[in-house]
């Protein structure tokens, strides 16, 4: 499989994961599904990579600290919201974190441009009122792209100072700390259900190892702007996931709400930065 077939099966595995997720809410709640999902991950990429808790300054650990946190609070909020509002949105109004950090880090006032486009399609899904949205849903979702922004900022920060995988499985043994007192809480014995333990299991992979994979592979042959302009497609394929497994059936204005701000990620991760700047970078998704 070439690396744009990579891409595009990490951000399907991602998506669908994500509605699979959603299944869950009924027996699990969505903090408790959270906290399937990050603590079955942590436990594999722990076993998998084995990474190394020695020789690491105090800064190394804030580092891991604080992409523990941005990866617990995404995955979160973003559950909290798709718990209230359809996939497709959802993952519409998150990625506008992301867009907004590409656009402020490339310092063109082409990047304007597109964040203005952003806004639009962002105007047109509110536009029968976010009511039919749920508003509650709607600001869990921006909260999650505010994560996500984190998320990358920190991501970029943990690939420079951790060997090979060792920051992602640190980071997401962080995370896990932090989500499993929660998700205990919110779902109690619920958790310990086979069938529900099996598809956190289901999740975990759909949603974090496979599709890390995938990416890892494809980042190897493939420029970073061309990855986040295919990752930019995230909302369409979000919407496809929510029709085939939630039956969520969309407007035809919420559906050109997505295109807009689709076309906006694009074209913002396409605007070439003003100066050189070392602390840009796009790296993969983990909702």
């Amino acid at each position: 499989m070439n690396a744009v077939g990579l891409v595009l099966g990490a951000a399907l595995s991602v998506q669908f994961g994500s509605a699979v997720a959603a299944l869950l809410f009924p027996q699990a709640g969505a903090a408790g599904v959270v906290a399937l999902r990050l603590g079955i991950a942590a436990a594999l990429l722990l076993a998998v990579c084995r990474p190394r808790i020695r020789g690491y300054g105090r800064g190394d650990w804030l580092v891991a600290a604080g992409f523990g946190v941005a990866l617990a609070g995404m995955n979160g909020l973003f559950y909290q919201a798709i718990d209230r509002i359809p996939l497709g949105p959802a993952v519409t109004l998150e990625v506008l974190g992301p867009l907004l950090l590409s656009v402020v880090t490339a310092r063109r006032a082409a990047s304007w441009l597109w964040a203005a486009l952003a806004a639009g399609g962002v105007a047109l899904l509110g536009y029968q009122g976010f009511e039919r949205l749920n508003l509650a849903g709607a600001g869990f979702a921006l909260g999650a792209g505010a994560m996500w922004a984190a998320y990358i900022v920190f991501s970029a920060r943990a690939g420079r100072r951790f060997p090979k995988t060792d920051g992602l499985a640190l980071a997401l043994t962080a995370a896990a700390v932090i989500a499993l007192p929660i998700g205990i809480a919110d779902a109690g014995t619920a958790l310990l259900n086979p069938v529900t333990l099996g598809l956190g299991a289901v999740v975990a992979l759909m949603s974090s190892v496979l599709p890390y994979s995938l990416e890892l592979r494809a980042l190897r042959s493939m420029p970073t702007t061309t990855f986040a302009v295919l990752m930019s497609l995230g909302p369409a394929i979000a919407t496809l996931a929510g029709f085939l497994v939630l039956d969520q059936r969309l407007t035809t204005i919420e559906l050109a709400a997505i295109a807009l701000v689709i076309v906006a990620s694009a074209g913002a991760v396409r605007t070439p930065p003003k100066t050189r700047d070392h602390n840009h970078e796009v790296v993969r998704t983990s909702q």
